[in-house]
């Protein structure tokens, strides 16, 4: 007859195995988030060329122009997919390095590639093809070299991410340099903003202007909040609710200027953060000991 340590330990045995079992199901979670990410980022890739088209066969800029809306909704949903996997996955504790890269790897396609993309096609190409004097070609080679500046600078972001992210002692309070999301949401708000491409050549500068300048935040050193420590599980005051409800109708009925306000200001609240340090005097340099 079996004992009762026997027992006891094929108990557990089995428990273990349900625990593990269960634990892989948790992994599944925030991966299918990521599989979100990356199917909008496709579909965003995909409606940009379709906008294309749409300009080149001689559809008027505004009617283009509800199609690279839809590129960037696209890519908006994207980025609440990408908060939800690692919010999930820290909240169930299914972290794992198989997650991050593959996270790391949809965010290139729809925060890198995606907006890459929708940059040249929505902001130079239709100026470029209306004006059509010759040297506005050079508008183009700058149109792509600020476009891949964008997506390099914004794989080189990632990159460091996940080194930093594996040091010990890192500050999760706050990320180093621009999240890529972050400025894909910035160039998504525009288009979803005006929606009608671009067709005189001076904004367009701007807009290139604006997208290098996208490009060097996600390679710098300032510092912006994570929201990593916001712990969902505590008591909030019931006002908390309200606001966050305010702004949920807020962006469902007026999404245009809410959500392009929403990205210029975390896009510009690390330079802001940054600039009373500027004006700090430094600290005064150490006094040298003399040996007696």
């Amino acid at each position: 007859m079996e004992s009762a340590d026997q027992a006891q330990l094929k108990a557990e045995a089995g428990l273990s195995a349900t625990n593990h079992r269960l634990r892989r199901g948790m992994y599944l979670l925030p991966s299918l988030f990521t599989v979100g990410t990356l199917v909008c980022g496709y579909y965003a890739i995909l409606t940009t060329l379709q906008g294309v088209q749409m300009m080149a066969a001689g559809a008027s800029p505004s009617f283009a122009g509800s199609v690279f809306d839809n590129a960037s909704m696209a890519i908006g949903l994207a980025i609440l997919f990408d908060g939800l996997d690692g919010r999930i996955a820290r909240l169930t504790n299914a972290t794992s390095n198989f997650g991050r890269e593959f996270d790391s790897l949809a965010d290139v396609i729809a925060f890198g590639v995606a907006p890459g993309l929708l940059i040249y096609a929505w902001g130079v190409r239709p100026a470029i093809n209306l004006a059509g004097a010759q040297w506005m070609q050079h508008l183009r080679a700058v149109g792509w070299i600020a476009s891949f500046a964008f997506l390099i600078c914004g794989a080189a972001r990632l990159a460091r991410f996940n080194i930093d992210s594996s040091k010990s002692g890192s500050d999760r309070r706050f990320f180093v340099g621009l999240p890529i999301p972050a400025a894909a949401g910035v160039i998504a708000a525009v288009v979803h903003w005006e929606k009608t491409p671009i067709t005189d050549w001076p904004i367009t500068v701007i807009w290139l202007v604006a997208t290098l300048a996208l490009a060097f935040l996600m390679v710098s050193r300032v510092r912006y909040y994570t929201f990593k420590t916001l712990d969902l599980r505590r008591r909030r005051p019931y006002v908390t609710t309200i606001l966050i409800g305010l702004v949920i109708w807020a962006i469902v009925f007026y999404s245009e200027p809410v959500l392009l306000t929403i990205a210029l200001t975390y896009a510009l609240s690390g330079i802001i953060q940054r600039m009373p340090g500027k004006t700090r005097p430094s600290p005064p340099a150490p006094k040298e000991v003399h040996a007696q």
